[in-house]
């Protein structure tokens, strides 16, 4: 990148599981990191100098590079702010990136700020704006988490609809970052697809595996594929094995558990429908998976910048009913399918290459430099 100063700008990102999608590690998962990694290998390609380092799986000061990125062994102190500092030291780098709510960003960002390395964060789903109740876990440190997007250089966002959370004086250092998404070698026609309706997603209170339950049931001769493992600190160990106890007992649905990532976008290439039942998101990257395999969306309330609705890439519904009457009907109609698969393609690759992406990340840090620069 040669358009801020004439130089190569280096970027860093503390995190193990980048280093498990661009090794290709098949118990890898989480879509902040699965796009974390699309990120910095686009960025490295379009010429930034990107460092990832890696906590765990790498031995300390060993260096592994991947499609132009550089990961890096850092021994992992169990201070993970003092982890962080020796990297930023080690490194020197002009940009920093952290994704996700969490109480550490307040003094990682300030540790930054105080080593002179600027600060670019990104959300990944909607109550990353709403800091107050952001987080999963110690919510009542939601000041330190904060204090983080408080102190950021850059605030990316998934959507439009996530500038409406944020304070007045931060709106103007949030950014739109837009997903990326591959587009698939091939993709199957509906009328050759195999009937079956995508499931792909943490097993977790909020994606809420319930309705997806009782979409099921209520659907009886439609075959579910359903992937993905459930998280264990979130809910009940009961109601864990309860939902997992459902999802096997019923015979139209076929349990995957954890999928590795290449085989999770085969199954959506190959079905009929991708269901989303989530309550809360930012904007799923199993929604890009699934338009660039041409396989429209059945989402229950989810739907970014009204992306589904006003593009026709399936169909947004309020309730357990509607949805089971949208699938109903679209199961009915390949080619209704096929019409919807075909914008979906055409949408995902006007808006969600990495290029767009990198175009998005270098206009935001070159209106920071610039902010900078006039002041």
């Amino acid at each position: 990148m040669l358009a801020l100063g004439g130089y190569e700008v280096k970027i860093v990102y503390l995190n193990n599981s980048v280093y498990g999608y661009a090794s290709g590690d098949p118990s890898v998962c989480g879509g902040a990191e699965r796009y974390g990694w699309h990120l910095m290998r686009a960025l490295a390609n379009a010429g930034w100098s990107v460092t990832v380092g890696v906590p765990s799986f790498l031995r300390d000061g060993e260096e592994r590079v991947i499609d132009g990125v550089r990961f890096l062994g850092i021994s992992c102190d169990k201070q993970t702010l003092v982890t962080w500092y020796r990297f930023l030291k080690i490194e020197r780098p002009d940009w920093c990136f952290w994704q996700c709510a969490d109480p550490m960003w307040g003094p990682a960002a300030e540790i930054a700020r105080w080593l002179g390395v600027r600060t670019a964060f990104s959300t990944m789903h909607d109550l990353d704006v709403q800091p107050r109740i952001a987080l999963k876990r110690r919510k009542n440190w939601w000041p330190f988490y904060m204090w983080g997007l408080q102190r950021s250089d850059i605030i990316f966002l998934q959507h439009l609809g996530q500038r409406d959370y944020l304070p007045l004086r931060w709106k103007r250092r949030a950014y739109l970052l837009p997903g990326i998404v591959s587009p698939p070698r091939a993709v199957r026609p509906h009328s050759e697809r195999n009937g079956t309706v995508a499931w792909v997603a943490v097993i977790r209170p909020i994606k809420r595996p319930d309705l997806l339950i009782e979409v099921a049931r209520r659907l009886p001769s439609i075959h579910f594929a359903v992937c993905g493992a459930p998280t264990l600190y979130l809910w009940d160990a009961k109601d864990i094995e309860s939902i997992l106890a459902q999802l096997r007992s019923l015979p139209n649905v076929e349990y995957r558990g954890h999928v590795a990532p290449e085989e999770s976008l085969k199954i959506i290439g190959n079905a009929s429908l991708l269901l989303s039942t989530s309550d809360g998101e930012g904007f799923p990257s199993v929604f890009l998976e699934a338009w660039a395999a041409g396989t429209p969306v059945v989402s229950i309330k989810i739907d970014p910048d009204h992306r589904i609705r006003d593009g026709e890439l399936g169909e947004v519904v309020d309730t357990v009913d509607q949805a089971v009457d949208a699938i109903r009907a679209l199961m009915t109609s390949p080619e209704r399918r096929q019409e919807m698969g075909m914008s979906a393609q055409r949408h995902v690759e006007e808006l969600y290459g990495s290029s767009a992406a990198v175009r998005a990340f270098e206009k935001a840090v070159a209106s920071v430099s610039v902010s900078c620069q006039l002041r």
